[in-house]
């Protein structure tokens, strides 16, 4: 004898009591305790403290490792050194004059943050500067100049002349020539900064150039040489405001006074 089945209606719904044993009521849905989330906000940022960590880190060893190595960093210890010689300098930051490499940067920081008329002397050449730095060259903001010859401005053009990262590659041939011009067209004063001499074997630079380290009882014994005094109230005034500033430079730096 054959048993037929009734057919199931497909629209028909089960009810609750045909539901699976095992369907869970939307409700009932496991949610993460409190704690967790707590956990993870801390967790989150003890990661973003030791990444901040590792960056300072890593930028003190890329200075480190410069030095090292023979590189000559003070141009960038030019820029982070602005605040810094404002302080000490004042009035005399209105119309400042920067030598050396990455002189567009320093005159851009010069422009933006010190409000300061700026103008920049870049003594190599500039095929792989980028289109802002081309522009400033093209509109007469920075100059490409050899600074071993007669620098094409008038004598006391500017209140301060800061130079960085040339002068370690000169011999005192040619710094017998540079730093003289440097002073004649500074109507207040002169700021050199250089590298500390290192007992290593420098780097040069593209030209072939060694980098010459050399300690401040050179840089003094030379500057009495080429009769430029020393300018030690604004020597003890810089270090007061950087001392102030937690700044700790990476070079030398010499405050000296204009040719009268």
């Amino acid at each position: 004898m054959r048993v037929w089945r009734r057919p199931v209606n497909p629209a028909r719904r089960p009810s609750e009591s045909e539901a699976a044993p095992f369907a869970s009521h939307p409700n009932l849905r496991s949610r993460p305790p409190p704690y967790l989330s707590i956990a993870l906000i801390i967790l989150g940022a003890i990661l973003l403290i030791g990444y901040l960590r590792i960056g300072q880190d890593a930028l003190g060893s890329r200075l480190s490792l410069g030095w090292v190595q023979g590189d000559v960093l003070c141009s960038e210890e030019v820029q982070r050194a602005i605040p810094i010689l404002k302080a000490a300098y004042g009035d005399s930051m209105h119309k400042v004059l920067h030598v050396g490499p990455d002189a567009c940067s320093t005159v851009s920081r010069l422009l933006i943050e010190e409000e300061s008329d700026a103008w920049g002397v870049e003594p190599y050449d500039i095929e792989d500067a980028d289109w802002k730095c081309k522009r400033m060259v093209q509109s007469g903001l920075v100059r490409v100049a050899d600074i071993k010859f007669l620098l094409p401005y008038r004598a006391k053009s500017f209140s301060l002349v800061i130079v960085s990262d040339a002068l370690d590659y000169l011999s005192p041939k040619y710094l017998n020539r540079t730093i003289p011009e440097l002073a004649r067209v500074s109507s207040s004063g002169l700021i050199i900064f250089t590298g500390y001499p290192r007992n290593v074997k420098a780097k040069a630079n593209r030209y072939g150039n060694s980098v010459k380290l050399r300690s401040a009882n050179w840089w003094g014994g030379y500057f009495d040489h080429l009769s430029l005094e020393e300018n030690e109230d604004m020597t003890k005034k810089f270090d007061q405001a950087a001392e102030k500033m937690s700044h700790i430079p990476h070079c030398q730096i010499f405050h000296l006074k204009p040719y009268n």
